[in-house]
């Protein structure tokens, strides 16, 4: 099977601005089948607005994940293809992240968005740090076992802000 990339530029033949362009193969550290965005220079990345913050938030609470590979760390979610409008707002939303699938097996259909490399440790984490008071127990622990692992730094790991 090769592997392809639908680049953030071009849109999805469903999406209305027109039809989808696809690169044959992909990098080896990309999964097949990816939207991989570009990362985005941090100056002219806007800030998601509030809302968006917290349905990132609610999202990865509700069904994120919080790991890595054992090199690299990264925050993953994975969902339903029926919740496709959900993770196409998220890569337009978060424009360094990456969408992967849709995958058919066992029986299930699912995308896997997520958030790796400088991407996830310059400007995921400091998100997440800046309104970690909304995570509950758990959520904040699996948050701060990744950040320790991954030996991620964060400003004031110790407090956080209310949004």
């Amino acid at each position: 099977m090769v592997a392809r990339v639908i680049p953030d530029a071009t849109p999805r033949q469903s999406d209305a601005e027109g039809p989808t362009r696809r690169a044959q193969s992909s990098p080896p550290d990309q999964m097949p089948h990816s939207r991989q965005s570009t990362l985005p220079d941090q100056s002219t990345t806007p800030d998601p607005d509030d809302r968006s913050v917290g349905f990132l938030l609610g999202l990865l609470v509700g069904e994120g994940h919080f790991g890595g590979d054992g090199r690299q760390p990264q925050v993953t979610l994975r969902m339903h293809v029926r919740h496709e409008e959900t993770f196409e707002w998220l890569r337009r939303t978060y424009p360094g992240s990456a969408l992967y699938g849709p995958y058919h097996h066992g029986g299930r259909s699912y995308y896997q968005w997520s958030a790796r490399g400088r991407y996830l440790r310059e400007y995921i984490v400091p998100l997440v740090q800046r309104h970690r008071s909304l995570l509950d127990a758990y959520t904040a622990a699996r948050f701060d076992t990744m950040c320790e692992r991954y030996a991620i730094a964060r400003e004031g790991a110790g407090a956080s802000s209310e949004a």
